[in-house]
């Protein structure tokens, strides 16, 4: 059966084969490098990076890699079309990937996750430790329960002097999860009854229904959240409430507010009612 997601992959390798773009080679191997793809007309580049044949082999700076979680894109097709023409591509391709340091990516072949890949120069001792952290039954992925051990397994590796690399997605990806962690740890300490917390319900100027500070908590919990409650619920409450909380115990100075133009003094005066602050203090409040 032709899946929706495989027919998004066939018209991206179409439309990527199709182009002129520019295409530079950033390193001294043939195949398994990194490069740099130009479109002439727009003027735009993107840094590709090549490790294989299939979906969520590769990687690509741009936008639509990065949200398509179909593992691949037009500048990643086009490489490959140029590279799988080039004399010893076929043997090598083969052969498949081998580089002498060890990486941390993602992949984004229909669930975005971070994966290890050993190098060649990988010492048995850290083969062994990857093995005992990441899912060898799926590809090397780091399960969701463990992810708090990759900082001291990334700290062993450094130590023991070998290489890791990792890309700027796998970074952000990290770094990120990792703040959830963080920030999660520290909404428990400050309200240990969670939702029905004084602290929390007593927050604003008003008190927050329990179904409210629920809400709240959950968007400050994801890091981001779309409030899809009913009108007159309190979806303005639960996002300053969320922002109060930001700005008292996570250092947090600015929040943006982006909404039409005619609901900017609205926003301006909810944001005064409930936390008594002004709203052009409290946030930059921006029309559009």
């Amino acid at each position: 059966m032709f899946r929706p997601v495989d027919w998004q992959r066939v018209l991206r390798r179409q439309f990527g084969r199709e182009q002129d773009f520019g295409l530079e080679n950033l390193s001294d191997e043939p195949f398994f490098s990194e490069f740099r793809v130009s479109n002439p007309i727009s003027k735009s580049s993107y840094r590709v990076a090549i490790r294989g044949l299939h979906p969520g082999d590769n990687f690509c700076t741009c936008p639509d890699y990065a949200t398509s979680e179909l593992g691949t894109c037009k500048h990643v097709e086009f490489t490959l079309a140029r590279l799988t023409k080039k004399r010893g591509a076929k043997t090598a391709f083969a052969r498949g990937y081998r580089a002498a340091f060890s990486e941390l990516y993602l992949r984004y072949d229909g669930r975005r996750g971070v994966y290890f890949r050993a190098g060649t120069d990988c010492p048995p001792a850290l083969r062994d430790a990857a093995a005992q952290l990441f899912d060898v039954g799926r590809n090397g992925m780091l399960p969701d329960e463990r992810f708090g051990e990759l900082e001291q397994f990334v700290a062993r590796v450094s130590k023991s002097g070998h290489e890791l690399r990792a890309y700027d997605d796998a970074l952000d990806v990290i770094a990120t999860r990792r703040d959830a962690e963080r920030r999660a740890l520290k909404l428990d300490k400050l309200f240990p009854l969670g939702a029905a917390d004084p602290k929390l319900t007593n927050l604003l100027k008003v008190p927050l229904y329990l179904y409210q500070a629920e809400g709240t908590l959950f968007a400050l919990r994801a890091g981001r959240a779309l409030i899809g409650d009913d009108m007159g619920l309190g979806k303005t409450i639960q996002a300053i409430a969320a922002a109060e909380i930001l700005a008292k115990y996570f250092s947090v100075s600015k929040v943006l507010v982006i909404c039409p133009t005619s609901f900017k003094y609205q926003w301006q005066s909810e944001i005064k009612r409930f936390s008594g602050r002004r709203g052009d203090n409290a946030a930059r409040v921006s029309g559009g």
